[in-house]
């Protein structure tokens, strides 16, 4: 667990996190260890099987659990026994208690499945997270690319995929930090399908702001 001023910042692997100050926020759960934190909060950026674990939400969900998710993920967790579900749109805004998630694009501009199909279309409104805890920012990219709504969003920890294939590339990740200007970022999207270590590391040496590697908890 990384402390940022407070603010507790958990890698669950993949691009799973948990992040704490009082309520409990966690993204994207797959593959996860057991953990004794249940989530306030889930988000979930979008629909594919690494980041909608059906399995896996359910080791992090009780009735007192808020998801935000997008529209097409909805009807997959409606027999969950939650608190509410809530959907949203890249743009949009949700407040939770005193959580605040804004909702940002993530989609692919050169990261293709078969000729002129990427993986990550815009059009699908999947999801990037700014979660906003006790005066704290912390941007979780999803699956995306180095995109021009990234620009100036100056979080005070960007989460930022570096493994390519599905998303950006270590050199990519380096050029997104610049667009996105956090005080400090952390590699993700490594080690389970795509990606390693080296990935997290090569996006350090390049990266022009701070960098903080994590242990997968």
């Amino acid at each position: 667990m990384f402390d940022y001023h407070g603010l507790k910042i958990s890698w669950l692997g993949h691009d799973s996190f948990l992040i704490k100050d009082g309520k409990t926020v966690i993204i994207d759960p797959f593959k996860i260890s057991p953990i004794k934190d249940k989530a306030d909060i889930l988000l979930i950026s979008h629909e594919h099987f690494d980041h909608l674990s059906p399995d896996d939400v359910k080791k992090v969900v009780n009735e007192n659990t808020t998801i935000v998710t997008i529209p097409a993920v909805k009807k997959e967790l409606s027999s969950l026994k939650v608190k509410e579900i809530k959907t949203a749109k890249p743009g949009e805004k949700v407040e939770v208690g005193d959580v605040t998630i804004e909702m940002v694009p993530a989609y692919n501009l050169n990261k293709f499945r078969e000729p002129g199909k990427v993986f990550h279309p815009k059009e699908d409104g999947k999801l990037g997270f700014i979660v906003g805890m006790k005066g704290l920012r912390v941007y979780h990219a999803g699956d995306t690319d180095a995109i021009p709504e990234m620009k100036g969003l100056k979080p005070d920890v960007a989460l930022l995929p570096v493994s390519g294939t599905y998303v950006m590339t270590t050199e990519e990740a380096a050029l997104a930090a610049r667009m996105v200007e956090p005080r400090l970022a952390i590699p993700m999207h490594y080690g389970k399908i795509v990606g390693s270590e080296k990935d997290a590391h090569k996006f350090k040496e390049l990266a022009v702001c701070e960098v903080q590697i994590l242990e997968p908890e």
